[in-house]
């Protein structure tokens, strides 16, 4: 017993740590939240597939961390509206959420298993202010009321850079950000946005290096700012996005 809870204690050391590498003192609600957090995500992930992650160190890091390096991107903070295109079980959307309270966020995933979830995580660790959607990216980014409405538009390694565009730079207002997080081989990807990044109106801005505290695994954020309006013919139907991408 008394190993067990002195590894779990390391653990939330090397969670505030983490975070305050990235600039962000966690006080003890924001921890307990966290903790909260990777207690409801392993229970629900006993019967549905949500992390193939469950060891409690490597949540922290491989999730809430990677999650949280987004910061560095200079965007993010209070009292902005935020969507979380494909968020699956809530990455990188609730993390942000538990460490800017007054952002607006959204969270948006075609599975209604996995927004039923995300509404359990957000019930049990009290965050307001989300917006639950259970859609497709590219059914509710022709939508008036959330078209070119966010001031930032975030996925999290879902689909080759060119596809993410199309979904996700719809949502975005001009002069706001779509911010992506992926793995380390990204040049390829990006010089093969470059027809999409023109057709949808963004500009990539820059490409950060992520290293995570106790992790070999390296990590890249993408940047693109929105210049101008979205084409109204994007994003296309469902289908037609991936089969045939903007290259």
């Amino acid at each position: 017993m008394k190993k067990s809870l002195f590894a779990n204690m390391n653990n939330i050391e090397l969670l505030r740590e983490g975070l305050l590498d990235f600039g962000i003192k966690a006080d003890t609600k924001m921890l307990d939240r966290f903790q909260k957090y990777k207690e409801v995500l392993v229970e629900w992930n006993k019967v549905m597939n949500l992390t193939g992650i469950e060891d409690e160190r490597e949540i922290y890091i491989k999730h809430f961390l990677d999650s949280i390096s987004m910061v560095k991107s200079g965007c993010v903070k209070e009292n902005i509206s935020v969507i979380d295109v494909g968020t699956g079980a809530g990455f990188p959307g609730i993390p942000l959420k538990i460490c800017f309270e007054n952002i607006k966020l959204t969270l948006l995933d075609s599975l209604n298993k996995r927004i039923n979830f995300l509404k359990a995580v957000g019930e049990s660790l009290e965050l307001e202010g989300i917006e639950y959607l259970h859609a497709r990216a590219e059914d509710f980014g022709v939508k008036k009321e959330y078209r070119q409405s966010y001031d930032i538009a975030t996925a999290r390694a879902v689909a080759e850079l060119p596809v993410l565009l199309e979904i996700c730079v719809p949502f975005v207002k001009v002069g706001g950000y779509f911010i992506c997080l992926k793995g380390p081989s990204v040049e390829r990807e990006i010089q093969d946005s470059t027809k999409a990044q023109e057709v949808l109106g963004v500009k990539f801005i820059e490409k950060i290096d992520i290293k995570l505290k106790e992790s070999d695994s390296n990590h890249n954020i993408l940047i693109f700012q929105k210049i101008k309006d979205t084409p109204n013919k994007y994003p296309r139907k469902a289908g037609k996005v991936s089969k045939n991408p903007i290259k």
